[in-house]
Protein backbone atom coordinates (compact mmCIF):
# COMPACT_ATOMS: atom_id res chain seq x y z
CA UNK A 1 0.00 0.00 0.00
CA UNK A 2 1.15 3.11 -1.07
CA UNK A 3 1.36 5.95 1.62
CA UNK A 4 0.27 9.68 1.30
CA UNK A 5 3.59 12.11 1.39
CA UNK A 6 2.80 15.01 3.45
CA UNK A 7 5.72 18.23 2.46
CA UNK A 8 5.18 21.11 4.82
CA UNK A 9 7.30 24.26 5.43
CA UNK A 10 6.82 25.63 9.04
CA UNK A 11 8.49 28.76 10.96
CA UNK A 12 6.54 29.18 14.06
CA UNK A 13 5.39 25.45 14.10
CA UNK A 14 1.85 25.87 13.53
CA UNK A 15 1.81 23.54 10.07
CA UNK A 16 4.16 21.45 11.63
CA UNK A 17 1.49 21.04 14.44
CA UNK A 18 -1.24 20.45 11.53
CA UNK A 19 0.89 18.23 9.38
CA UNK A 20 1.22 15.82 12.68
CA UNK A 21 -2.12 15.73 13.51
CA UNK A 22 -3.14 14.74 10.19
CA UNK A 23 -0.38 12.16 10.66
CA UNK A 24 -2.32 11.14 14.02
CA UNK A 25 -5.78 11.41 12.32
CA UNK A 26 -5.09 8.94 9.35
CA UNK A 27 -2.18 6.91 10.79
CA UNK A 28 1.51 6.34 10.30
CA UNK A 29 0.54 3.78 7.97
CA UNK A 30 -0.98 5.81 5.55
CA UNK A 31 1.14 9.05 6.02
CA UNK A 32 4.53 9.91 5.54
CA UNK A 33 5.95 13.20 6.92
CA UNK A 34 8.28 15.43 5.60
CA UNK A 35 10.03 19.15 6.44
CA UNK A 36 10.88 20.31 2.67
CA UNK A 37 14.37 21.38 4.53
CA UNK A 38 15.22 17.46 4.28
CA UNK A 39 13.37 16.66 1.13
CA UNK A 40 14.05 15.74 -2.12
CA UNK A 41 12.74 14.82 -5.63
CA UNK A 42 12.75 10.98 -5.05
CA UNK A 43 10.74 11.36 -1.73
CA UNK A 44 8.07 12.98 -4.65
CA UNK A 45 7.87 10.39 -6.34
CA UNK A 46 6.99 7.51 -3.94
CA UNK A 47 3.74 8.86 -3.83
CA UNK A 48 0.62 9.44 -5.90
CA UNK A 49 -1.06 11.47 -3.18
CA UNK A 50 0.60 14.46 -2.34
CA UNK A 51 -0.56 17.32 0.59
CA UNK A 52 1.49 20.50 0.06
CA UNK A 53 1.72 22.64 3.69
CA UNK A 54 2.54 26.19 4.38
CA UNK A 55 2.27 29.17 5.92
CA UNK A 56 2.04 33.02 4.42
CA UNK A 57 4.73 35.49 5.33
CA UNK A 58 5.67 39.06 4.80
CA UNK A 59 3.85 40.08 1.36
CA UNK A 60 2.15 36.76 0.99
CA UNK A 61 5.06 34.62 0.23
CA UNK A 62 6.13 31.35 1.26
CA UNK A 63 7.83 30.27 4.54
CA UNK A 64 11.77 30.25 4.08
CA UNK A 65 12.46 26.56 3.97
CA UNK A 66 9.84 26.49 1.16
CA UNK A 67 11.45 29.47 -1.26
CA UNK A 68 14.76 27.75 -0.48
CA UNK A 69 13.75 24.51 -1.63
CA UNK A 70 10.68 25.74 -4.29
CA UNK A 71 13.69 25.85 -7.33
CA UNK A 72 13.61 22.07 -6.67
CA UNK A 73 10.08 21.20 -6.72
CA UNK A 74 9.72 23.18 -10.16
CA UNK A 75 11.27 20.36 -11.71
CA UNK A 76 9.75 17.94 -10.19
CA UNK A 77 7.06 15.72 -12.81
CA UNK A 78 3.85 15.42 -10.45
CA UNK A 79 1.82 14.23 -14.28
CA UNK A 80 -0.78 11.54 -12.41
CA UNK A 81 -0.57 12.47 -8.25
CA UNK A 82 -3.10 13.99 -6.87
CA UNK A 83 -2.34 17.30 -4.49
CA UNK A 84 -3.88 18.78 -1.79
CA UNK A 85 -2.91 22.13 0.10
CA UNK A 86 -3.39 23.73 2.84
CA UNK A 87 -1.75 26.92 4.65
CA UNK A 88 -1.91 29.17 7.29
CA UNK A 89 -2.30 33.08 7.19
CA UNK A 90 -3.56 35.83 9.81
CA UNK A 91 -6.98 37.43 8.60
CA UNK A 92 -7.01 39.83 10.91
CA UNK A 93 -3.19 41.80 10.55
CA UNK A 94 -2.73 39.96 7.01
CA UNK A 95 -6.38 39.96 5.43
CA UNK A 96 -5.19 41.59 2.36
CA UNK A 97 -2.70 38.83 1.52
CA UNK A 98 -4.51 35.67 3.34
CA UNK A 99 -3.15 32.45 2.68
CA UNK A 100 -1.52 33.80 -0.57
CA UNK A 101 1.33 31.19 -0.12
CA UNK A 102 -0.89 28.74 -0.94
CA UNK A 103 -1.33 29.73 -4.81
CA UNK A 104 1.96 29.45 -5.17
CA UNK A 105 2.48 25.76 -4.42
CA UNK A 106 -1.21 25.54 -6.39
CA UNK A 107 0.09 27.15 -9.49
CA UNK A 108 3.20 25.36 -9.45
CA UNK A 109 1.74 22.09 -8.95
CA UNK A 110 -0.91 22.39 -11.32
CA UNK A 111 2.26 23.61 -14.21
CA UNK A 112 4.03 20.39 -12.98
CA UNK A 113 0.94 18.00 -13.77
CA UNK A 114 -0.75 16.86 -10.83
CA UNK A 115 -4.63 17.16 -10.21
CA UNK A 116 -5.74 19.36 -7.27
CA UNK A 117 -8.34 18.89 -4.98
CA UNK A 118 -9.31 20.14 -1.95
CA UNK A 119 -10.32 23.64 -2.09
CA UNK A 120 -12.37 25.26 0.61
CA UNK A 121 -14.82 27.19 1.36
CA UNK A 122 -14.54 30.76 1.94
CA UNK A 123 -17.83 31.08 4.53
CA UNK A 124 -16.47 31.84 8.07
CA UNK A 125 -13.33 33.71 7.69
CA UNK A 126 -12.87 37.70 7.59
CA UNK A 127 -10.42 38.76 5.17
CA UNK A 128 -10.72 41.75 2.27
CA UNK A 129 -8.40 39.96 -0.39
CA UNK A 130 -6.44 36.44 -0.88
CA UNK A 131 -5.03 35.41 -4.00
CA UNK A 132 -5.38 31.47 -2.83
CA UNK A 133 -9.21 32.46 -3.90
CA UNK A 134 -10.27 30.92 -7.16
CA UNK A 135 -13.72 30.72 -8.34
CA UNK A 136 -15.24 31.75 -4.64
CA UNK A 137 -12.76 28.77 -2.84
CA UNK A 138 -9.57 28.61 -1.45
CA UNK A 139 -7.46 26.55 -3.59
CA UNK A 140 -6.86 24.44 -0.42
CA UNK A 141 -7.47 24.29 3.38
CA UNK A 142 -6.83 27.69 4.74
CA UNK A 143 -6.52 28.07 8.69
CA UNK A 144 -5.78 30.77 10.80
CA UNK A 145 -4.43 29.83 14.52
CA UNK A 146 -3.92 33.61 14.93
CA UNK A 147 -7.48 34.46 15.22
CA UNK A 148 -9.71 31.41 14.60
CA UNK A 149 -7.52 28.37 16.80
CA UNK A 150 -10.46 26.95 18.20
CA UNK A 151 -11.64 26.16 14.60
CA UNK A 152 -8.53 24.33 13.35
CA UNK A 153 -9.50 21.26 14.73
CA UNK A 154 -12.61 20.62 13.05
CA UNK A 155 -11.74 22.28 9.55
CA UNK A 156 -8.79 19.82 9.59
CA UNK A 157 -11.47 16.87 10.32
CA UNK A 158 -14.03 18.13 7.29
CA UNK A 159 -10.92 18.78 5.06
CA UNK A 160 -9.75 15.53 5.08
CA UNK A 161 -13.15 13.64 5.55
CA UNK A 162 -14.00 15.68 2.18
CA UNK A 163 -10.88 14.52 0.60
CA UNK A 164 -9.76 11.45 1.96
CA UNK A 165 -11.28 8.83 -0.89
CA UNK A 166 -9.06 11.25 -3.23
CA UNK A 167 -6.08 10.95 -1.64
CA UNK A 168 -5.93 6.95 -0.99
CA UNK A 169 -3.08 6.08 0.18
Amino acid sequence: MSKIGLFYGSETGNTRKVAKSIVKKLGEDAVELFNVTKATPDDFAKFSSIILATPTLGDGELVDSWKEFFPTFEGIDLTGKTVAIYGFGDQDAYGHEFCDAMIILYNAAKAQGATIIGSWGTDGYEFTKSKAVVDGKFVGLALDNDNQKEETDERVDDWLGENKSALPA
